[in-house]
């Protein structure tokens, strides 16, 4: 491990340890904690008293000196947006870059796309509710999800702070093909 990833590992660790000390001294914050249903609102909760826990060690910390090929670089987009970039356009797919900050779709809003799509969660977190299931379904760095076709699909919620970053390949499968997801 590099003396930098050491460091950010180690005050990580400090600020967890901070964090869960005064909660469980006061035991109505306790009670918060425990109230929390996702990764999102115990940073959030974290951050409102001042403990930084929401960069996952190895995350960057989104330097602007970053190469501009660096998919983890640039701006973090306004809190309750999303921002989206074409890397790859052929005719055949759409490979985009998404990056989103405490975004999630308008209520009642399902998005049902004619296309294939496949996400890779590259950093942060998401939350995701598909029409036919009752469980909402949550992606964390490294998570990779196939969507079918018009599979009706809504984004419950993304990371704040340095927000959640994402790969989405779309494409339209062959007609003679299975497409399972």
């Amino acid at each position: 491990m590099a003396e930098a990833q050491l460091q950010q590992f180690l005050t990580k660790v400090a600020q967890l340890n901070a964090f869960v000390s005064r909660c469980q001294s006061h035991p109505d914050l306790l009670q918060t904690l425990r109230d929390c249903s996702h990764h999102q609102q115990v940073v959030d909760l974290a951050q409102s008293m001042g403990y930084d826990i929401g960069r996952r060690w190895g995350d960057s910390l989104g330097s602007a000196s970053k190469s501009c090929d660096n998919l983890l670089a640039g701006a973090i987009p306004a809190q309750g947006q999303e921002t989206s970039q074409i890397l790859i356009e052929t005719g055949d797919f759409r490979l985009l870059r998404l990056h989103s900050c405490s975004a999630c779709s308008p209520p009642g809003f399902w998005y049902d796309q004619a296309e294939a799509e496949w996400l890779c969660m590259l950093q942060g977190s998401a939350r995701l509710q598909f029409a036919d299931e009752n469980v909402e379904r949550e992606l964390n760095r490294g998570d990779s999800l196939m969507i079918a076709p018009h599979r009706r699909h809504r984004l419950v919620a993304t990371d704040g702070g340095g927000g959640t970053i994402w790969l989405a390949l779309f494409w339209t499968p062959d007609s003679g093909k299975v497409f399972s997801s």
